[in-house]
């Protein structure tokens, strides 16, 4: 049976934000929430989401705050604060702990948000994302999603500067799938997120440093069963940097996805999907 996911909105701190849910056909195992990383946008998801619901998980794949069809802050404030700030605000509407699922900036704010609740969620799951990240791979993003700030002619424009950016990646993007990441305005298409979230002070490659020193002492804080999910040809978590997580949280699992980058979900999403299921149903329902 294939199962469709429902669009529905979600409390944030001071912002609604768009989401999927992603409900079993029968008894619940529990719910996930899939946070996207900067850029992105819930449908990065929603192969993953759909699967956990076959599986007997509820999933919520959402927009990040300026994200996708999420509301913008007036303020601009797009700091890994702000995200954890929202991801609390839904699990306090929730009524249970969720395992939290995020991939790069989704992950940074879910560990944030955990290491200062232990209490929030019942597991953690990290996607090509540690305290310690690689410069260079950094700057890589933060290069694509500027070279894209002036839009695109086509939207097959927007997929060459996809592809070209991941070279490597064994399974192209698809038009379909980036359509649900661009709009359209006066004849160019622009990907929908806020501008502002490069430019807020906290993503800045010179807060790198406060970067990896909040995130450490969050890590240091987790105490649920915690799992690492990462691309083995990654430009943006070496080797050190897993292991330096795996010391942080003592118990911390690692999967790598061969072949995969940092894009570890759209490199090969059912190795992801595959790595999480046997996580979930391992650990976390032991919880």
């Amino acid at each position: 049976m294939t199962i469709s996911g429902r669009r529905t909105e979600l409390r944030g701190d001071g912002v609604l934000l768009a989401a999927d849910l992603w409900e079993p056909a029968h008894d619940r195992k529990g719910t996930v929430l899939l946070l996207h990383g900067g850029g992105q946008t819930r449908h990065s998801w929603q192969r993953t989401g759909a699967r956990l619901a076959e599986q007997g998980w509820r999933a919520y794949t959402i927009d990040a705050r300026g994200h996708g069809d999420s509301e913008w802050p007036d303020d601009g404030d797009y700091s890994y604060e702000a995200n954890a700030r929202d991801i609390r605000a839904v699990v306090d509407d929730l009524g249970e702990s969720p395992i939290l699922v995020g991939a790069s900036m989704g992950g940074m704010a879910s560990l944030v948000a955990q290491g200062d609740d232990p209490g929030l969620a019942r597991a953690l799951v990290l996607v090509d994302i540690t305290p310690k990240s690689e410069p260079e791979g950094l700057a890589k993003i933060t290069a694509f999603m500027e070279a894209g700030l002036s839009g695109f002619d086509t939207l097959h424009d927007a997929l060459d500067a996809v592809i070209a950016y991941n070279p490597h990646r064994t399974r192209p993007p698809r038009i379909e799938g980036l359509r649900k990441n661009l709009r359209e305005r006066d004849g160019r298409w622009y990907w929908h997120w806020d501008p502002r979230l490069l430019s807020h002070r906290t993503n800045l490659s010179e807060s790198a440093g406060e970067r990896e020193a909040r995130a450490r002492e969050a890590a240091r804080a987790v105490g649920v069963p915690t799992l690492l999910i990462r691309g083995s040809q990654s430009d943006v978590v070496s080797d050190e940097g897993a292991r330096d997580l795996l010391e942080l949280i003592p118990g911390a699992r690692l999967v790598d996805v061969n072949g995969a980058g940092h894009m570890v979900g759209g490199d090969d999403n059912d190795v992801l999907s595959r790595g999480l299921l046997e996580f979930l149903n391992e650990v976390a329902l032991t919880v």
